[in-house]
């Protein structure tokens, strides 16, 4: 029997790169954004192209951007309880949080002017960011969205955000009424929506995830309203966003020419598109998994909730909290102690993404 090891092999072919794409197919990032509204330079670039000295100005309030430092919390979520994420991409407008170990192989310093296009720089609308985090360099084709208000609390497997290679999601219609710019925005998403896809077409491909059990008593609207020839506002559930990156360009090929116009818009405007555009479209395209976020995650408007925010911190009750600010919190330096003091309950170990 010949046995020259040059001449036998038992794998087989270019397995090295079967590997790496089942691999690249699994990768998640996380993506999450941040600003220091205390930073002078920020403040000073802020009062300029807001025509105004104070941060109460073109419908912005402190609490849009204050910063009560449990942003290191963040961190110590994902690294203790979804430690499997891929990289961490930090965007900012070049600002860096001082305890913040920036050599952390996981972490991707991005700032603005990496991925959005100069000529809409700076912007400090919130929209304008989203819709171009795409093109940051180095994003794995599946990443989820945060907001730095949302917290990952107990034990969160992948499969949270992403099955059968597919963002978790939850196909249901809403109305929503109202006059705030949010809501003007949903509309202005819905009625690209309604240029782009037939909701009967939509509804009858993909009848298994529009009408899925998992989403309870809430996918009684969509019964209602199937016989309706639009796409109404669907149900937006305060969460952290899983995102196919092809969804982005499937979006900027069919309606680049709305979202550049709009990217003019250095401050949040009632005419301009919100991210749900890009979740919706993903819906309707039937790339997601259905999922009842509702089961898992929670938001908790500190202005009225704030003893149920603390108690769900402790407990850990759920995967993913929001705790949404407002400048009218009663009591806040207390609050946000309190809050603190629950954070360091079930996450008082330092993280490595913390300089020494």
């Amino acid at each position: 029997m010949h046995t020259d090891s040059q001449s036998v092999s038992l794998r087989p072919a270019q397995p090295d790169s079967h590997i790496k794409q089942m691999e690249k197919r699994d990768e998640i990032d996380f993506v999450v954004t941040w600003v220091n509204m205390d930073d002078p330079e920020w403040q000073k670039t802020f009062a300029k192209y807001s025509g105004k000295p104070d941060i109460e100005r073109n419908g912005v309030s402190d609490a849009r951007f204050r910063d009560s430092g449990f942003l290191r919390y963040w961190f110590r979520g994902v690294e203790k309880f979804a430690p499997w994420v891929r990289k961490i991409h930090f965007i900012t407008t070049g600002q860096v949080p001082e305890w913040l170990d920036t050599a952390n192989p996981k972490l991707n310093l991005v700032a603005h002017k990496d991925f959005i296009p100069e000529k809409f720089l700076p912007t400090f609308n919130s929209t304008v960011i989203e819709r171009y985090m795409y093109r940051i360099p180095g994003l794995s084709d599946r990443f989820v969205y945060f907001n730095d208000d949302f917290y990952i609390i107990r034990p969160t497997p992948p499969q949270r955000f992403f099955q059968n290679g597919l963002p978790c999601d939850i196909a249901v219609f809403q109305y929503n009424p109202g006059w705030s710019q949010w809501y003007k925005k949903l509309k202005n998403n819905i009625r690209l929506i309604n240029r782009n896809f037939d909701k009967k077409e939509v509804m009858d491909k993909w009848r298994d995830k529009w009408f899925s059990p998992l989403y309870g008593s809430k996918v009684r609207m969509n019964r209602v309203l199937r016989p309706y020839g639009k796409f109404i506002t669907l149900r937006v559930p305060h969460n952290a966003q899983p995102y196919l990156k092809s969804t982005f360009d499937e979006v900027w090929k069919a309606e680049g020419e709305e979202l550049t116009r709009t990217s003019n818009f250095r401050f949040r405007d009632s005419k301009d598109y919100s991210p749900e555009l890009f979740r919706t479209w993903q819906i309707c395209e039937g790339n997601f998994t259905p999922y009842n976020t509702y089961n898992d995650t929670k938001m908790f408007p500190l202005m009225v909730r704030p003893k149920q925010a603390i108690k769900a911190i402790r407990t850990q009750e759920y995967s993913l909290i929001c705790l949404n600010d407002n400048v009218n919190i009663k009591n806040y330096e207390q609050l946000m102690e309190e809050i603190r003091a629950a954070f360091e309950s079930v996450l008082p170990e330092k993280s490595s993404f913390e300089a020494e």
